[in-house]
């Protein structure tokens, strides 16, 4: 990696790269730096702890979601209306499918990590919030819960079956029921 880049940003390209991959619990420290092509006081100079940097990789991509949702909104023709602005969410899921597929970054992080561990409460806040983009695009609470369910349900099967093609299926069927309701 360039030297050029700010450590903080190559420790945390590594970790994300790694923890994906990999798994939190299964990816060290060491192997971070030695990717990272840091020293192990750039990366405590930068985070606090290997927590920390779990927190700043559950940050970041729930982040990169939102952007990528902000486009897909964005790039809606005048006058969408309420299901288009919800499937958005479910193509801003597909647009950031990796390679190859492990499913949710987040979700599979959170499995990792104990009951009652910080890193856990993120991912259920960021999985409440993109609930809440299904609710502010439809306006029905019950729907935006269903669709919730699809979606979440779709990704985690899909990263078992390491194939997003449950999550376009899902896609799919979100819009059918959209167009229907």
């Amino acid at each position: 990696m360039s030297d050029r880049i700010p450590a903080r940003a190559r420790i945390l390209d590594a970790a994300s790269e790694r923890f994906y991959a990999r798994g939190v619990a299964a990816t060290g420290i060491d192997v971070i730096i030695a990717d990272a092509g840091v020293a192990k006081m750039s990366l405590y100079n930068n985070f606090a702890s290997k927590a920390d940097l779990v927190s700043a990789y559950l940050e970041r991509r729930h982040q990169e979601f939102l952007e990528r949702h902000r486009r897909r909104v964005e790039a809606l023709p005048a006058g969408a209306g309420p299901g288009a602005r919800a499937v958005t969410v479910f193509d801003a899921y597909l647009d950031g499918v990796d390679d190859p597929f492990r499913g949710c970054g987040l979700l599979n992080a959170a499995g990792e990590l104990p009951t009652g561990d910080p890193g856990r409460e993120a991912v259920a806040r960021q999985k409440a919030e993109v609930e809440d983009l299904l609710r502010d695009a439809l306006g029905d609470e019950a729907l935006a819960e269903h669709l919730s369910l699809l979606l979440e349900g779709a990704m985690v099967r899909a990263g078992l079956e390491g194939d997003a093609d449950r999550l376009r299926r899902a896609r799919r069927t979100a819009a059918e029921l959209l167009d229907e309701a």
